[in-house]
């Protein structure tokens, strides 16, 4: 852009294109008369807003501060969140490169200065050649010689077979892969007092800055010009979950330490089940905690699962099993190869978990692995998929057993009055008893243990980990209860009606004023993670309200009462996010039960046609697609039965005996 153009210069000294309507000019004209905007410059620089010098490989800007210069169309351009992450991470790479060029020109300076001389200017010749040795790309970027070439690889590039597409798998910003290693700096200063130019005194001091604990702000390490396009108005929000949203990062009790830097380095797999291994840190790992990843960013990875894989031998081979199902599911691969990856790391989990059970010792790995196998499932697969093993309510009987004999039970009993961080297994054990008892019309194992935290109004961590509220779970275990009573005939009419109205005042004390129900996410794009758990919460109320209706004798699915509840149901549905990159496989349970009482001429029937279009192919795997395939049957019986006349009303455990089913939708 030549110095004689028409274009406007903001304060800053940056360029702004004139306001000039384009033409139809040859490129070299239009650069020469117009002074348009280069739309060729690489996309780092169009993202930070900065003149591109348009060099190949690399331009000049992107190398000067070791950031990846992409000159075609990355994927998260076309993505608002993706974007906001991107600028994040560029900023931060800024920051580490300019810090590592300020620590290295400290060092050199100090080394090649003489003690006697250290009063004295530098001149320029001291710092031009240090300046030009010292640049360097950041520990960040992908072209410093420091770069970890062993984190784990994108999706793009593994390929399990090689005639086979990778799918976008990463396009979700909250999963992008941990780039930096903790790293520490020390900076050595010294001061030396002269008098009539004779060195009487010497002083050297030594500060250690680390990713850990964080450099003091200015003055010590002032701010940087150039990084001032950071400072817009989406950053600028404060904290970003606001007031409201202040999370406890270390609320629950896990049962590992803190992990590794690399993890995927340290987990010992065969080469042929390495990219089993890839495929489910990069693509199932996300999809299987979606709220605690919300609340606690990272700690599902990091905390829960990574630690695991490295030292539960049983539990690798369960999410091993669980990524080749994924993988053949959502790539339609097909063959013995992936048939026998699935099969042979079931049986060596299955026969690593009896072997644990005989000897009766690593109770708490022997858990780990067992709630792994009934959980991690329900995330993975379509509804046809069928595994020639145990049911999952066989595999959590022995997780039961566990359970007690680690007295998980009483210690959160126990601890219900002091300031406790819940058992991380004993939560995910308790979330598959409540909603699980629904699914085999039986009562809770836990059901006395939650209802006395219950009466204490104490936490088991359920809303942290699932989205809903502990005491909503609590009341939703009562309900569990009142049903297997009815369905055993344990009840009379009377006495069932009177303790339906009794759960129904309890659900009246819980319930929230409607304006506190609002979008979950910020003006600014950014989740807010306690708004989205009262949200949620108020589904798995009308939900429970739902349920416990459907117990009432001779209740119809045609009572108004019902179909103003499932009403009142798809209102607060449009407050869930949705899509791929949403929550409804996190409601699975709501949407069935739901969706077991709508008619043919019930909005939710179009609502869930709806929300299965934003899901795409991703309707199809895990419970949420069983859950539709369960609920296609059930009006599909249903429907025939109305248009019969009969008035019957077909129950969808009903339907899960008859075809077989043993499904957990949770």
């Amino acid at each position: 852009m030549s110095t004689s153009s028409a274009a406007q210069t903001s304060k800053s000294g940056t360029m702004v294109a004139p306001k000039t309507a384009p033409t139809k000019a040859s490129p070299t004209k239009a650069t020469a008369k117009m002074h348009r905007r280069s739309r060729s410059g690489c996309f780092t620089c169009r993202l930070r807003r900065k003149k591109c010098d348009e060099g190949r490989s690399q331009c000049k800007a992107c190398k000067h501060l070791g950031l990846k210069c992409e000159y075609k169309r990355p994927m998260w351009w076309s993505n608002n969140e993706q974007r906001k992450q991107q600028k994040e991470n560029i900023k931060n790479i800024i920051k580490r490169t300019k810090l590592t060029e300020k620590t290295a020109q400290i060092g050199t300076s100090c080394a090649e200065t003489p003690p006697g001389l250290s009063h004295s200017l530098p001149t320029s010749a001291t710092y031009s050649e240090a300046t030009a040795r010292t640049r360097a790309p950041s520990i960040d970027s992908q072209h410093s010689p420091v770069y970890d070439f062993n984190q784990p690889l994108s999706h793009d590039y593994y390929d399990y077979h090689p005639h086979i597409a990778s799918p976008p798998y990463d396009t979700n910003a909250h999963y992008q892969p941990f780039q930096s290693t903790p790293y520490e700096v020390d900076i050595k200063t010294e001061r030396q007092m002269f008098v009539n130019d004779i060195p009487t005194r010497r002083d050297s001091t030594i500060s250690t800055f680390s990713t850990y604990q964080p450099p003091p702000p200015q003055p010590t390490l002032p701010s940087f010009p150039e990084d001032d396009w950071i400072n817009e108005d989406i950053y600028n929000t404060g904290d970003m979950f606001s007031g409201e949203e202040g999370l406890d990062l270390d609320f629950f009790d896990f049962s590992h330490g803190n992990p590794q830097a690399s993890q995927q380095a340290l987990i010992q797999v065969d080469d042929c089940d390495r990219p089993l291994l890839d495929h489910f840190i990069d693509n199932v790992l996300r999809l299987i905690f979606p709220i605690l990843e919300v609340n606690q960013h990272g700690s599902a990875r990091s905390e829960v699962i990574l630690p695991a894989l490295e030292s539960n031998r049983c539990y690798l081979h369960c999410c091993l099993s669980v990524s080749a199902i994924h993988l053949k599911s959502t790539r339609g691969l097909q063959g013995e190869q992936i048939d026998n990856d699935i099969l042979r790391h079931r049986c060596a989990t299955i026969t690593e978990l009896c072997g644990a059970l005989n000897n009766d010792s690593n109770h708490l790995q022997i858990l780990e692995a067992t709630l792994g196998m009934i959980f991690f499932q329900c995330s993975v697969g379509r509804p046809s998929d069928a595994l020639p093993d145990v049911p999952w309510h066989a595999h959590f009987e022995a997780a039961t057993s566990l359970v007690r004999k680690l007295e998980l039970p009483h210690a959160m009993i126990h601890d219900n009055n002091a300031q406790m961080h819940p058992p991380f297994n004993m939560t995910l054990a308790s979330w598959i008893d409540i909603l699980g008892a629904t699914m085999l019309g039986r009562s809770p194992q836990f059901a006395d243990t939650y209802r006395e935290k219950n009466q204490s109004g104490s936490t088991s961590g359920l809303c942290e980990l699932m989205g809903c509220e502990d005491s909503m779970m609590y009341l939703i275990s009562e309900i569990a209860c009142l049903d297997a009573l009815k369905s055993a005939n344990g009840i009379n009419d009377m006495q069932l009606c009177q303790l339906i109205g009794s759960l129904g005042k309890s659900l009246d004390t819980t319930e929230v004023p409607p304006e506190s129900l609002t979008w979950p996410y910020s003006s600014t794009g950014a989740i807010r993670p306690r708004q989205l758990s009262r949200n949620m919460t108020a589904i798995f109320r009308v939900a429970a309200r739902i349920y416990l209706c459907s117990l009432v004798p001779h209740a119809s699915k045609e009572d108004p009462t019902m179909q103003t509840l499932i009403e009142r149901f798809v209102s607060i549905l449009l407050l869930i996010p949705h899509g791929p990159d949403g929550f409804d496989r996190s409601i699975v349970w709501p949407l069935l039960i739901a969706g077991s009482q709508s008619t043919s001429r019930s909005i939710f029937r179009q609502a869930l046609a709806g929300r299965m279009a934003s899901l795409g192919e991703h309707a199809e795997f895990g419970s949420f697609g069983r859950m539709v395939r369960l609920l296609q049957e059930v009006w599909c019986q249903s429907d025939e039965a109305d248009r019969a006349g009969s008035g019957q009303n077909v129950h969808w455990r009903d339907v899960m005996q008859q075809k077989g089913w043993g499904f957990l939708l949770i």
